[in-house]
């Protein structure tokens, strides 16, 4: 999480939204050798509670029941120019948004496992434009239980919810809006809106 206050929010709804858009994070968490990482899609049950899964073989698989961690949700992020400034005596810098999760993770119980393969394979399907969407009924009882046994399913209690919306919110609304403007015209259109929605 950013020091500066004015990046912060306390916004649930636009979390859970961020979480629901982007879909895909990373957990962080001690293990006896080292901190350790892992990547994954990441669906929130939005009743304080985030669900994920590993490869069983993910060197974190084994070590995080009953242990807190660390979740990592990445927006959009953009490199800003100094010479996007109304005013001189500025230097470069970054707009970015991320959310930090942070608290205890259990292991799921298979059936909660395969609800939650089911609920992000039909999201991420509904996304797709054209064809018939997949399904988790395309596979036969026996394909499905030899590809569970390469995964599993984690689910971790929220405690403590860090957002940094790092906006330009430090610069007045005019420089705002050029930077926003010069952002678009790099190509970093979800920046730009982001700037332009989420800022006043």
């Amino acid at each position: 999480m950013h020091p500066n206050p004015a990046y912060r929010q306390d916004d649930r709804a636009l979390f859970e939204a961020l979480i629901d858009e982007i879909g895909f994070g990373m957990i962080f968490a001690e293990a006896p050798d080292g901190p350790r990482v892992a990547h994954t899609p990441l669906w929130s049950t939005g009743d304080g509670a985030l669900q994920f899964h590993l490869a069983r073989g993910n060197a974190l698989a084994r070590h995080l029941p009953d242990r807190k961690a660390l979740a990592l949700v990445n927006g959009p992020d953009a490199y800003v120019s100094a010479r996007w400034y109304d005013q001189p005596g500025h230097v470069p810098t970054w707009n970015y948004i991320a959310l930090e999760l942070e608290g205890p993770v259990r292991r799921m119980a298979q059936e909660g496992l395969l609800a939650l393969l089911e609920t992000l394979s039909n999201r991420q399907e509904a996304r797709i434009d054209g064809g018939e969407p997949w399904t988790m009924r395309a596979l036969a009882a026996s394909e499905m239980r030899e590809h569970l046994k390469g995964i599993v399913g984690f689910e971790m209690e929220i405690k403590a919810w860090r957002p940094t919306l790092k906006l330009s919110q430090n610069t007045s609304a005019q420089e705002r809006a050029h930077i926003a403007d010069a952002l678009e015209q790099q190509g970093s259109l979800a920046m730009a809106q982001l700037m332009r929605r989420l800022v006043p």
